[in-house]
């Protein structure tokens, strides 16, 4: 019995490193094919920083749907929570810098619009949390309702039109020792994640209850307080998102980043995180949002030569959609495969 076990969990992470290799061949693949296709457009130092400040803003939000993903639900209004935390920084500094300068210094509104922003985001997220947890609302209907509670809002307090702020355009386009500070910032929270995952109490919790609530509601893991704390986290992540929105683009509007969702979970599949939960990893994501990045770039490139840009944006929504379909059904097949062969060795070790 102890030799099957041995042999099973050996075989998880043979699999598990397959995959990941899987990943990264598949975004050396890209990468080789734009590169070629696009000669002295795309394997240029600037084509590389433009990706490397676009990323972060999509990538980031990839860990609020990962982490909510790992527990079995998912969380459908990061979106708009980070367009709210963005919308409440960029009025915090707007009404207390005053016009031309005037007002408090930016040493003193730039962190209380961050905490504002975070406050925020953290109140959205752990509004979802009650939602699934105490209510026991499905997470895709809870969130996808919060999520349009969220725009709305987001639109009652602007009016509709953007909010105009170029006070933190140096986090968004700025750079430390030449590397982004976008990227920085995932970097930053790529590390945080896999200390939380594969070090903590609470990430053994998380893929507990993503592989089997009962099994985890019985070996004493209060399964509440764990999406509560986990849909909270997803709401923090999102502010953090909003954050790097508002320095990116030097404003804040209710409607920005409205193809991010589908996004996000194509980058969360691809990843190799199951929507069933349990099973995820920080390298399957990281590799994931370097893929999609190459993937868009490339076909924008592409598109734009060939259609006017409206069509090149639809085309490339196509894309995204028609690949998280192909690989869902790659994964559904891999999960099979990979469900078969523990059994095939038991079967053999019995016989």
């Amino acid at each position: 019995m102890d030799q099957t076990t041995s042999r099973k969990s050996i075989f998880t992470r043979l699999s598990f490193d397959f995959y990941t290799l899987r990943l990264f061949i598949i975004a050396l693949v890209i990468f080789t094919a734009f590169s070629l296709l696009l000669p002295g457009k795309f394997f240029t130092v600037r084509n590389m920083q433009s990706m490397a400040v676009q990323l972060p803003e999509f990538g980031i939000l990839a860990f609020a749907i990962m982490i909510t993903m790992l527990t079995g639900g998912i969380d459908l209004s990061i979106v708009g929570t980070a367009n709210l935390s963005a919308i409440v920084a960029a009025m915090i500094l707007t009404g207390l810098t005053g016009d031309e300068g005037a007002g408090m210094s930016l040493a003193i509104t730039m962190p209380l619009a961050m905490l504002g922003a975070l406050l925020v985001a953290s109140i959205c997220g752990l509004f979802n949390g009650f939602l699934v947890s105490k209510v026991g609302i499905t997470p895709i209907l809870a969130t996808l309702g919060t999520g349009a509670i969220y725009t709305g809002l987001s639109f009652v307090i602007t009016g509709g039109p953007a909010i105009t702020t170029t006070q933190l355009a140096f986090i968004g386009n700025g750079s430390l020792l030449r590397v982004p500070i976008p990227v920085i910032v995932f970097i930053f929270v790529a590390i945080i994640f896999v200390i939380i995952l594969n070090r903590s109490v609470f990430g053994f919790n998380v893929y507990m209850l993503g592989t089997n609530p009962t099994a985890a509601l019985f070996s004493g893991i209060n399964n509440d307080r764990v999406l509560l704390r986990t849909y909270w986290l997803a709401g923090l992540i999102a502010g953090i998102a909003g954050i790097i929105f508002l320095a990116r683009t030097n404003s804040a509007k209710p409607d920005f980043g409205a193809s991010f969702i589908l996004l996000t979970v194509l980058i969360a599949i691809l990843g190799g995180v199951s929507y069933t939960g349990g099973f995820g990893a920080v390298s399957g994501l990281v590799l994931a949002v370097l893929s999609i990045q190459f993937l868009s770039t490339g076909l924008n490139m592409l598109m734009l030569m060939w259609f006017p840009s409206s069509a090149a944006i639809f085309f490339r929504q196509f894309a995204w959609g028609g690949l998280l379909l192909g690989v869902m059904v790659l994964n559904y097949y891999t999960e099979k495969r990979r469900d078969r062969q523990p059994a095939s060795i038991q079967s053999k070790d019995s016989s």
